[in-house]
C-alpha cells in the first residue's frame, strides 16, 4: 500500500491484513514439505518397502493445511481462477462495489453454513485425536480441522473486504 492508501485504510483492517499476510506467509512454505513428502512415498514405497503410507498420511494432513491457507492467499491476491466475460466491462468502482456485495452475500453466509455444519464433525475429530481410518496413523483430525480453518479465513476475508472495502492486490 501506498502512504495515502495507508493513512485511508483504517487501523483494525491495516491489522487483519498484517495477520492474514503473516499467516499466509508463514503456512505458505508448507508447499516444500508436502512436496518432499509426496515425492519419497514411491521410493518408500519400491525401495524401503516401508512407511509410504506414513509419508501420505502425513502429506494429507500437510496439503489439507495448505490448501485452507492457500484459497484465502489466492483471494487477496486476486489470482482465482475467475470468468470476467461481462465484469471487465464495467467500471472499476462499480466491479469493487459488486465484489463487497457478494463478499456479503455470498461468502459470508457460505462460510458461516459450513462452520456450522461442519462443527460437530471438525470438534468431534479434534477432541478424539482422530486417527486416519486405513492406517490408524494419528493427525487425520488435522485434515478436518482444516475445513473449519478454511471455512474461518474465508468469512474473515469475506467480513474485511464487504466491510471495510477491497484493499490493493499485493504482489
Amino acid at each position: 500500500m501506498t502512504s495515502a492508501d495507508e493513512r485511508s485504510t483504517p487501523a483494525w483492517r491495516r491489522a487483519v491484513d498484517r495477520a492474514l499476510d503473516l499467516l499466509t506467509a508463514t503456512l505458505g512454505v508448507l508447499a516444500l514439505p508436502l512436496s518432499l513428502l509426496l515425492f519419497l512415498q514411491w521410493p518408500l514405497r519400491e525401495l524401503v518397502q516401508a512407511y509410504s503410507r506414513e509419508a501420505n498420511d502425513l502429506a494429507q494432513c500437510v496439503f489439507a493445511l495448505y490448501v485452507s491457507v492457500a484459497i484465502l492467499c489466492a483471494t487477496r491476491r486476486g489470482s482465482h481462477l475467475a470468468t470476467d466475460a461481462i465484469a471487465h466491462r464495467y467500471s472499476a468502482a462499480f466491479r469493487a462495489r459488486l465484489a463487497r456485495i457478494a463478499s456479503l452475500a455470498i461468502l459470508v453466509p457460505g462460510s458461516i453454513f459450513v462452520l456450522w455444519s461442519a462443527w460437530p464433525i471438525v470438534w468431534q475429530s479434534v477432541i478424539e485425536l482422530e486417527a486416519f481410518p486405513e492406517t490408524f496413523n494419528p493427525g487425520y483430525f488435522v485434515v478436518k480441522a482444516a475445513v473449519a480453518l478454511l471455512a474461518v479465513l474465508v468469512l474473515v476475508q469475506a467480513l474485511v473486504e464487504g466491510i471495510g472495502g477491497s484493499a490493493p492486490a499485493r504482489d
